[in-house]
C-alpha cells in the first residue's frame, strides 16, 4: 500500500496516526506530494487532486481521511478507534465531523487571508471563523469527558495540532484550556509524537 500525503495536512494526519495505531508504519510506503504545484503527483489516484490517498495492494485506490481511516481501522485494527455499530459509532462519526467541520472553515478563512488585501471579504472571514470558534468550544466543554483514543479524538488531536499554525485566534490557551491541557498529553503518544505537522 501507498499513502501520498503532505505533511502540514491534518487530515492526511490522522490517517498517519491511524497507520501508526494499527501497526502498519513498516507495510505502508509514505510519498510526500505537492498538490498544487505537482497535480499529476495526486490526480491518478484522486480525481479531486486532493489527499490523502491510499493505493491498495489490489490496485484500488481509497480518499479522503475519513474513508482511509475507517477502513485501516475496520481491516487491520480491530474497529478498536471505531466500532461498527452501536452508539458510540455515531458519537465518534459526529465528533470526526465536528472536526472536519472546524478544519475546513479554518482552511477557507486562511484562503481567504491569502487574496489581496483589497479582494478580501471580512464578513467571510469572520463567517469561517466563527464556525471554528464554536466547534473549539463545543469540544473544550466535551474535553473532560474525553476517554480512549477512537477517530473522532484522532481528528480533534490533529486539528488541535494544525490550527494554531495556520489560524492565529486559535491559538488561545486561555481560551480552550482542558482542550490544550488534554492535546499535551495526547501528543506525547507514539503516533501523535511521530507525526507532528511540518511547516
Amino acid at each position: 500500500m501507498e499513502l501520498r500525503f503532505a505533511l502540514l495536512s491534518p487530515y492526511a494526519r490522522k490517517v498517519r496516526v491511524v497507520v501508526h495505531e494499527v501497526g502498519l508504519a513498516d507495510r505502508i510506503k509514505m510519498t510526500v506530494v505537492n498538490v498544487r504545484d505537482k497535480p499529476e503527483d495526486i490526480v491518478p489516484w484522486n480525481p479531486l487532486g486532493k489527499i490523502p490517498a491510499l493505493s491498495l495492494d489490489d490496485g484500488g485506490v481509497l480518499y479522503d481521511s475519513p474513508v482511509i481511516c475507517e477502513y485501516l481501522d475496520a481491516e487491520f485494527g480491530g474497529r478498536r478507534l471505531l466500532p461498527a455499530s452501536g452508539d458510540a459509532r455515531w458519537r465518534i462519526l459526529t465528533r470526526v465531523a465536528l472536526v472536519d467541520g472546524a478544519l475546513d472553515a479554518a482552511i477557507l478563512a486562511r484562503n481567504e487571508r491569502l487574496r489581496p488585501a483589497e479582494r478580501q471579504s471580512r464578513e467571510w472571514i469572520d463567517w469561517q471563523l466563527g464556525k471554528m470558534f464554536r466547534a473549539l468550544d463545543a469540544l473544550e466543554a466535551e474535553a473532560p469527558s474525553f476517554g480512549e483514543l477512537d477517530l473522532g479524538l484522532v481528528g480533534v488531536a490533529c486539528a488541535m495540532g494544525y490550527l494554531p499554525l495556520r489560524v492565529p485566534e486559535a491559538n488561545d490557551p486561555t481560551r480552550w484550556p482542558r482542550l490544550n491541557a488534554w492535546y499535551a498529553q495526547a501528543v506525547t503518544r507514539p503516533s501523535f509524537a511521530k507525526t507532528v505537522p511540518v511547516v
